[in-house]
């Protein structure tokens, strides 16, 4: 890229509004696109295996956490370092951060697949599986496991995309396989009878599809001029762009441990009360995906704002910095007040779209989770937005001490202690804490570095 061309980057001199709106829109709705793919494995097998397969799905979800914390190591890092090269005029920079993103993302996918094939039956033991959902966990991460390069390819790829300039085409990655999951998943599902793995197939062809785009779309970048040598990999690009990823990839992996703690808890204390070991596990697996449809508008919008701060941080265009997050965690906040609403308003009728003919205690327990454990959602947009956007100026630091906050250092605790004193309750109760100790934390911190980025 040239130096005319930098001067002339819409990053620079777009309003803020147009340029929110243009990498948002595409966003959320690649997020949502992305969320879809759980959601409706999870509807068909609900419908069809019921408890157990609803069930499953939550303990193979370890896995599908660890492929989206490469993702976002290697795809919102890498964006990171590529947009703020391109501010700083340098083009060779940005393409050799672009490239060995890829390359060495698409290699850790491939290494966690031959792991999970090695390991399968003792991790999913060690996730919180009985027994009895083991053999449906099993069955259905054999095969997705098979996929995993194709999914941490896509994820990462569409960050990269977006940061090339072209959101749009992002989204189009995401949408064409997510549509093509959801029409297999009925043939294989419900026309062929396939059960867990006919989910799991559809899965897999569709993060196939979405792959391919990918690697076209990559292959042919319309700011970097992408050439196969920058798939080398370089160590100082390799460091860049993992210190840059480090706080979204750590919030991911203190997802997977909470996940694996919360699976394993649900299961002691579940079958300690009335509503039995596999009943907790398989309410929260539904509850936490659809969860992710909320989070999905919040992260949406934070990768919105990653390129725009990023680029403007590099120029030393401060004032758009500050502009830019203001009015990004405003639409977070409508967002999560809207989905908190939901959220509390219709547990019930939530819950029983993923299942039919269920107990009395099933959706006794399904309504205190999204009551108890949900009620601060109100809250939930302010860390991740935040901490992204510490990433997006460069301050990896203190963006990943923010990814932790929420999920290290204040669910985990919770979640081991209260429930000594209140049971399964105590679980439930975890989450607004963490939720609500989460974003206070993160308000004082973007306080303080919206003054100092001020005064530049």
């Amino acid at each position: 890229m040239n130096n005319t061309e930098q001067s002339n980057n819409p990053l620079g001199t777009e309003k803020i509004n147009s340029l929110i709106i243009k990498f948002a829109v595409p966003s959320i709705i690649a997020m949502l696109v992305g969320s879809l793919y759980n959601i409706v494995d999870q509807f068909f097998i609900g419908r069809t295996i019921g408890e157990l397969g609803n069930a499953a799905t939550n303990i193979a979800f370890p896995l599908t956490i660890s492929c989206m914390s490469i993702a976002l190591l290697f795809g919102i890092g890498g964006a990171a370092a590529f947009n703020i090269a391109q501010g700083e005029k340098r083009p060779e920079y940005a393409r050799h951060f672009m490239g060995t993103s890829v390359s060495v993302s698409v290699l850790l996918g491939f290494l966690l697949t031959l792991v999970s094939a090695l390991f399968l039956e003792p991790m999913l033991m060690f996730f919180g599986s009985s027994e009895a959902i083991l053999p449906y966990a099993a069955e259905y991460t054999r095969i997705t496991s098979a996929g995993f390069p194709l999914l941490i390819l896509t994820a990462a790829g569409g960050h990269l995309i977006r940061a090339d300039g072209r959101p749009e085409i992002s989204m189009v990655c995401n949408v064409s396989g997510a549509v093509i999951n959801v029409i297999l998943d009925y043939i294989f599902v419900f026309v062929l009878h396939k059960g867990m793995s006919g989910a799991a197939i559809a899965t897999v062809i569709g993060q196939g599809v979405s792959s391919v785009l990918v690697i076209w779309f990559l292959s042919h970048t319309k700011t970097a001029g992408l050439r196969l040598k920058d798939l080398i990999p370089r160590i100082y690009a390799l460091k860049r762009v993992a210190t840059l990823g480090f706080a979204p990839c750590t919030n991911q992996l203190a997802i997977l441990v909470v996940q694996i703690v919360l699976n394993n808890s649900l299961g002691h204390y579940g079958s300690l009360s009335v509503y039995g070991e596999d009943t907790p596990i398989a309410i929260v697996g539904i509850g936490s995906k659809l969860n992710m449809l909320f989070m999905s508008f919040i992260i949406g919008m934070s990768q919105s704002l990653q390129p725009i701060a990023s680029y403007n941080y590099g120029a030393r265009k401060f004032d758009r910095v500050r502009e830019s997050y203001r009015k990004v965690i405003s639409v977070g906040a409508v967002m999560a007040f809207v989905s908190w609403v939901f959220f509390m308003s219709f547990p019930r009728q939530i819950i029983s779209i993923f299942g039919a003919n269920e107990s009395e205690l099933y959706y006794e327990f399904a309504v205190k989770y999204f009551r108890i454990y949900l009620l601060c959602t109100v809250v939930n947009f302010m860390q991740p937005i935040t901490s992204n956007f510490f990433t997006a100026i460069g301050k990896a630091k203190t963006g990943g001490f923010l990814a932790l906050t929420r999920q290290i250092i204040f669910l985990l605790p919770l979640i081991v202690t209260l429930p000594l004193i209140f049971g399964i309750d105590g679980i439930l109760m975890a989450g607004p804490v963490a939720d609500a100790a989460a974003a206070i934390v993160s308000t004082v911190l973007v306080t303080r570095e919206l003054k100092s980025i001020s005064k530049l």
